[in-house]
């Protein structure tokens, strides 16, 4: 009796057509990968929220940067190399930052009664759906479908009849103007934007 055959898939030829801009091969490797990258992730920065938009970055850099894939080294110690880089320009990012934060120092829980901080939140709130009604429309649609509404990237995917790659693209893009839009306009915004993930926003 013959032993049933086994389906081996090459790995090498995938990431060629990931260099030449395949999306399928694209989705193979997030599908393969993006979990535990994310779990990875998560035990570097200690935070989902800035794990999942970190993983994002991640994946939008390799699609971005797919013709420097080389199909004959390991993908995925590629992958945790840009992962590492990553959280390293996050951490650098946060001590640049530090000055911003540095002026609301003194600002803790024993002065504002819990009825001070909602007002604020509600306030940054607004704001960050302010800054959303300033997106351009594919962008502010995607956004919304996925961080408002809750809805995977795959059903978005359906609903406007978009790839997942630029799902990803317009959901990183939406995300950095709106910080930008924060920061520029408010910093009490800014660094109330920043201690809550915006992709918790009320529904």
């Amino acid at each position: 009796m013959n032993k049933p055959a086994i389906l081996l898939i090459d790995e090498n030829s995938i990431l060629a057509k990931l260099k030449d801009g395949n999306q399928a091969a694209f989705k193979y490797f997030y599908d393969k990968y993006s979990l535990q990258l994310y779990r990875k992730l998560v035990q570097m920065v200690h935070e989902e929220s800035i794990a999942e938009e970190l993983l994002q970055d991640l994946f939008v850099k390799i699609w971005e940067k797919r013709s420097l894939v080389d199909p004959q080294q390991s993908f995925k110690a590629y992958l945790y190399k840009i992962a590492e880089r990553i959280v390293y320009d996050h951490f650098r990012k946060l001590t640049r930052e530090a000055r911003l934060k540095g002026e609301f120092s003194a600002i803790s829980s024993e002065l504002y009664s819990h009825t001070e901080e909602n007002i604020f939140k509600r306030e940054a709130e607004a704001k960050i759906h302010a800054a959303i009604e300033k997106l351009p429309h594919q962008q502010k649609q995607v956004f919304t479908l996925c961080k408002i509404e809750g809805k995977s990237y795959e059903e978005v995917s359906k609903i406007l009849g978009i790839s997942v790659v630029t799902i990803n693209t317009h959901i990183t893009r939406a995300t950095k103007t709106i910080k930008a839009h924060l920061k520029s306009n408010d910093s009490m915004a800014y660094i109330l934007a920043l201690s809550a993930a915006i992709h918790a926003l009320p529904k």
